[in-house]
């Protein structure tokens, strides 16, 4: 059910909510956190409250999805309110800011906060330099931004340490989860000689790829270099050598092992749904991503 509030308040809204919940059997209690989609244009929010509906299915919670209407109009706020089938496992409300109300995102979204639980930011496209310096980072425990549709992918990811406060979170870093897994996994087996170097390649506006080299630096300790080219990670020994494997827009990777037979592996690139869903499984800061962010600085780029 989506029902529509075109230039109303924040009170009509809340008072709307009650009604739904109260006359109309609607479910608005259990969830375990607000997520708040910020900055918006109406060209993209249709495709990013879709993967916060599916993200919902497996943390419920109240969507809240800010968008920017005309700012040359007059202040007002539109309103839409989606539950039941069209709301994921949870209920979204869309708030359309015109005019100067859309420099004010926070005093519309804090009305709509669930009380007595956590507040999640996303900025899924242009993110503000310092996420918890923001109005709205500053209401959240988590805050995830999303360096791949930055303007300078990898201007972007690299700037990320220097803002970075405990909680901040990127769909970059959540992107290459399985690279990390496969990769660990083919560390862990004989022989367990030391890795001397490493060579990541890539497209070079694919920030997971420097984030996954920046993680690779830190961990092993070793020289890093970040090429433009075919994808792949090549994890060099003194005797042998690892490597993984994929075509740019395939969903099987390759494992090669010098002396091993090649091993076939499934490995699509995640949408942004799954991205978002893992980043809301835990709420407590990834010192893992921020060690990654450090280890940036010590990747040679060629």
């Amino acid at each position: 059910m989506i029902i529509e509030m075109p230039d109303t308040t924040t009170v009509d809204v809340n008072k709307k909510l009650v009604d739904l919940r109260e006359n109309s059997g609607v479910v608005t209690q259990g969830r375990v956190l607000t997520l708040v989609v910020c900055a918006l244009e109406d060209a993209d929010s249709d495709d990013t409250i879709e993967a916060a509906n599916e993200a919902s299915k497996e943390h419920p919670c109240r969507v809240i999805a800010l968008t920017h209407g005309d700012r040359a109009a007059a202040v007002r706020l539109d309103a839409q309110i989606r539950v039941g089938g069209d709301a994921g496992a949870g209920e979204v409300l869309v708030l359309t800011l015109h005019g100067e109300l859309s420099e004010h995102e926070s005093s519309v979204a804090i009305p709509f906060l669930l009380p007595d639980t956590p507040v999640v930011a996303w900025w899924p496209n242009v993110a503000p330099k310092v996420p918890a310096k923001d109005p709205l980072g500053k209401l959240a425990i988590r805050r995830i931004t999303d360096a791949t549709l930055a303007g300078d992918p990898m201007g972007t990811i690299r700037s990320r340490l220097a803002a970075y406060t405990p909680g901040d979170s990127d769909l970059a870093w959540s992107r290459i989860t399985y690279w990390r897994a496969l990769l660990t996994t083919a560390l862990d087996e004989p022989p367990h000689d030391p890795i001397q170097s490493v060579t990541v390649s890539g497209l070079q506006e694919e920030p997971s790829l420097d984030v996954l080299a920046g993680w690779l630096a830190y961990r092993l300790g070793c020289p890093v270099r970040r090429l433009v080219g075919d994808l792949f990670v090549e994890l060099h020994r003194p005797g042998a050598s690892i490597r993984l494997s994929r075509p740019q827009t395939g969903r099987t990777a390759t494992l090669h092992r010098d002396g091993q037979p090649d091993r076939m592996l499934p490995l699509a690139r995640r949408e942004t749904m799954e991205c978002l869903a893992e980043d809301l499984r835990r709420l407590d800061a990834d010192e893992i991503y921020a060690e990654a962010l450090e280890g940036l600085e010590r990747v040679s780029y060629e």
